[in-house]
């Protein structure tokens, strides 16, 4: 296994962090295999991990106390452990007392080494901000229920630049892979947090597990490049490559997922890929590109809307939800929902101006609807 230091916490953590969010299951989708989940676990402390990933939400609420149970043993002292603050839950500072307490027990822990805002956009930062949660997150450090405090993030790399330089957070958690260089935070992003002195955490560095199963068009490309490359392999270790990068969570579910993970974490390393390696890496990214329905450059042209509507992200979530599969495709749509209503597609009043200004001929308008009705639950890519 090796190791980097996650920014100003000093900590140091093992390249691959265990993400909790996918746990084994025997069935119904909270329902945890729980001896699995647990020799899983232990198996990636023993073999070098020392972060676990978790959540108050993942499993319904279970996925904590699997954790805990994990833990137990010894294994908790071995390993620093992580949840998150379901921010739509909180009304009042007291919600986050009552969470905290109930996370302390599920993990069965007095303590919380990395606590985390959970998926903080530019819409719910403003309202932590107004129920003085930053304000509390100070006590419970002071208290040493919480050491180090961050956030996990789904925006734009606008309104991360403005949540990292407001406040003096150790740590923030991106999504960050070789598909999505310029989505969300995007690689402008990471470089941005780290130069801050954050230390960056990477989540979904394999989308959700979809660019482990590639479409046909995408699996070919991979094949022809020979039995030496392993796709998840490079695609881990092109985050790894990335010197602001201290740490990629993968979320595991099967015990041989987590010995490849390892074995591809044990190869590690800043600035090591070959060029016949972007070369390939390149070519795969292209065809995703290519497979994507709405042929929207991102070019900005379009913007401002003047109702409000964020055109390239909502055309960005559709594409993305029609050419990757399994969680991706709820992954896009919550994160649409959780747009503030004038920038979601449905703020379209079919004014028509941002089709006097698109550069690619776009029907934007119908497009937009296209999008709404598939958001709204009514039609798929």
């Amino acid at each position: 296994m090796e190791y980097r230091i996650l920014g100003k916490t000093q900590t140091r953590v093992s390249v691959l962090g265990f993400g909790a969010m996918r746990l084994p299951l025997r069935g119904r989708e909270n329902e945890v295999d729980e001896p699995a989940a647990i020799e899983m676990m232990r198996w990636a402390i023993d073999h070098g991990v020392n972060y676990v990933d978790t959540a108050h939400v993942y499993h319904g609420g279970n996925g904590e106390v699997v954790v805990g149970r994990a833990l137990a043993g010894g294994y908790r002292d071995r390993v620093h452990v992580a949840t998150k603050l379901p921010i739509w839950s909180v009304k009042t500072p007291e919600d986050c007392d009552r969470i905290l307490d109930q996370q302390l027990v599920r993990l069965q822990t007095d303590r919380i080494d990395f606590y985390l805002l959970h998926c903080l956009q530019k819409s719910s930062w403003l309202t932590m901000r107004e129920l003085g949660v930053l304000d509390w997150a100070q006590r419970q450090q002071a208290s040493g229920r919480i050491q180090h405090f961050g956030f996990s993030f789904h925006d734009s790399y606008e309104a991360l630049v403005e949540i990292v330089d407001a406040y003096d957070w150790s740590f923030c958690q991106i999504q960050y892979n070789f598909v999505n260089e310029d989505v969300q935070a995007g690689t402008k992003g990471l470089r941005y947090a780290a130069a801050k002195g954050l230390g960056v955490i990477v989540m979904e560095p394999l989308f959700g597990g979809t660019l482990a199963n590639p479409p046909p068009s995408v699996r070919q490309i991979w094949e022809l490049a020979g039995p030496q490359i392993q796709p998840v392999d490079l695609t881990l270790r092109w985050v790894w490559n990335h010197p602001e990068v201290a740490m990629a969570l993968s979320g595991m579910n099967t015990l041989d997922q987590v010995q490849q993970n390892i074995a591809s974490a044990s190869r590690a390393g800043v600035d090591t890929l070959t060029p016949a390696e972007h070369r390939l890496l390149a070519r795969v990214r292209d065809e995703y590109q290519r497979l994507a329905p709405i042929p929207c450059t991102k070019c900005g042209y379009c913007l401002p809307c003047p109702s409000g509507v964020h055109i390239p992200l909502n055309f960005d979530l559709y594409n993305q939800a029609a050419v990757y599969q399994g969680s991706s495709r709820l992954l896009c749509r919550n994160l649409y929902l959780g747009l503030p209503e004038s920038e979601r597609a449905a703020a379209c009043d079919q004014c028509g101006t941002c089709e006097d200004r698109c550069p690619q001929d776009l029907a934007v308008r119908d497009l937009l609807r296209q999008v709404n009705d598939h958001f709204a639950g009514t039609t798929a890519p």
